[in-house]
């Protein structure tokens, strides 16, 4: 009996915590949890994202140095798909261009606390296509 009194109170417990973070909260308690896995470095460093309502951004960070390498993003000219899908798909495929051209070949992907579907993915995917090893 006591047993499962304690577990009661424990799943209300859970379920009080999970009802209380906002969206944004939850994406930061989970962007933190990645990020105490993934450290970049100058020749493997972080590919990390960061996707707005209507844009999306794409850095290599050498989190040892303390510095970004390079950098795309769908406000560039060269970026004109229809849909926002598509232009998440020319931002990967820009990023591991300029990241070619600055003598990196791999990366460790940061999804900073975004689910890894949709805008995410298909930046991973055209990552992938440029040439650009996870």
């Amino acid at each position: 009996m006591l047993g499962k009194k304690l577990e009661e109170k424990q799943e209300n417990q859970r379920n009080f915590y999970n009802m209380a973070l906002t969206k944004t909260q939850r994406r930061e308690r989970i962007r933190k949890r990645i990020r105490k896995t993934i450290s970049g470095n100058s020749s493997n460093p972080r590919l990390s994202v960061f996707r707005s309502n209507k844009e999306i951004y794409a850095q290599l960070i050498d989190d040892l140095n303390g510095r970004t390498i390079v950098t795309a993003s769908s406000r560039e000219k060269s970026i004109n798909g229809s849909t926002k899908i598509e232009n998440s798909t020319l931002v990967g495929k820009l990023i591991a261009e300029r990241s070619i051209e600055a003598g990196i070949k791999t990366v460790k992907f940061d999804r900073g606390g975004y689910l890894y579907h949709g805008r995410v993915k298909s930046l991973a995917d055209g990552a992938r296509e440029g040439g650009l090893k996870f």
